[in-house]
């Protein structure tokens, strides 16, 4: 909207994408500053007791009783109004960006207002987890139609593109493996987010390889490794919005966290990831860096599926970890919250190390 509008006033610099990054990094960053304190004290009202503490949770968590959720709201609104402002409007590859976010926060608003509303300490308060990968598909369908529409007629249509310049068609299968990217990372995320400012400090590294992926993607010759999509240079704005609005939540979100981001933060922002490295074809490489979040991920399944065969197998349930996912087994550990945070932090920043690498050398 803004972009257009001072491009046609003969302001070319706003044609930049990196001047589209930063502008809306800027306002991004600033709604969530002015007006976190006052959107903290609307939940606590709304709420009044805040988020349920889970019983599978460590005892250690019962101290964060009536600490408000859904700060995801937020997050949202501090990424949709400033990439509209910011993007360019005729381009359809942000709007997709933000359709992801806009339906993975739906969904998980639904989740957490049922939780709220009922108040109930079961893992299981929330929507059914049949129900949220119904919705998460039905999603998942829309958006890639949607990316496939976007790519440039030398990108083969239902393709995968994998390090080393290999391009492989999928046909109907693509539609599965987006499944798997997109609802993987959704729910990547919505585990992940169990510490104060952990979900945060590990969704920024990934957002830095997507940038560089962007860069490379929007730029002849700078990455042998990644293809050229033009169309794909409206995301600056949009990553841009999303960088401002993940740091300045992590303003109120570190700990003693003032309000938890609940599942329509966490959900929404998976979904965007997952989405935004459809739209660049960098699947494989979001994926390895955001290895810390695939581990966290993985430790929950395999501690479920553990003790469901063991228990069909001896009768008795048993487990691998003492707690999933893995950063509660360190918390049963005695871990402090803070030292597990900031080392899944250091490990979160080597995965995306390792992805840069690939990006730029595969």
């Amino acid at each position: 909207m803004l972009t257009n509008f001072f491009i046609d006033q003969g302001f070319s610099f706003f044609a930049s994408g990196w001047m589209q990054f930063a502008a809306a990094f800027g306002l991004s960053f600033l709604i969530m500053l002015l007006f976190g304190r006052s959107f903290i004290k609307v939940m606590h009202r709304w709420q009044k007791k805040g988020q349920p503490i889970s019983e599978n949770l460590p005892e250690e968590h019962r101290k964060k009783a009536g600490t408000p959720t859904m700060g995801g709201i937020l997050i949202l609104i501090a990424i949709i109004i400033p990439s509209i402002l910011f993007m360019p409007m005729y381009n359809p590859v942000g709007w997709i960006a933000l359709l992801a976010l806009i339906m993975f926060g739906l969904i998980g608003f639904a989740d957490d207002y049922k939780k709220v509303s009922s108040q109930s300490r079961k893992a299981s308060n929330g929507l059914s987890p049949s129900l949220r990968l119904i919705l998460e598909g039905i999603c998942v369908i829309i958006l890639t139609y949607l990316i496939n529409k976007t790519m440039p007629a030398y990108v083969p249509e239902l393709s995968l593109a994998l390090p080393f310049g290999i391009i492989v068609s999928l046909g109907f299968w693509y539609y599965i493996f987006a499944y798997f990217v997109i609802c993987g990372s959704a729910n990547a995320t919505n585990i992940t987010d169990g510490l104060d400012g952990m979900l945060v400090k590990l969704y920024m590294p990934v957002l830095v390889v997507l940038v560089v992926a962007l860069y490379g993607a929007t730029r002849i010759g700078f990455m042998d490794t990644v293809l050229f999509l033009p169309a794909a240079s409206a995301l600056y704005a949009v990553l841009g919005a999303a960088f401002g609005a993940v740091l300045g939540f992590l303003w109120f979100n570190s700990k003693p966290a003032s309000i938890f981001m609940g599942d329509v933060g966490s959900l929404a922002l998976g979904g965007f990831m997952g989405t935004v490295a459809m739209l660049l074809k960098s699947e494989i490489i979001m994926g390895i860096s955001a290895g810390m979040m695939v581990l966290i991920l993985l430790s929950s399944f395999i501690q479920t599926m553990y003790f469901k065969i063991t228990r069909k197998t001896t009768g008795t349930g048993k487990r691998i970890f003492l707690r999933a996912p893995l950063h509660h087994h360190f918390e049963e550990l005695g871990w402090p919250e803070t030292k597990i945070v900031e080392r899944f932090f250091v490990i979160s920043i080597l995965f995306s190390g390792l992805a840069l690498v690939l990006l730029k050398f595969a």
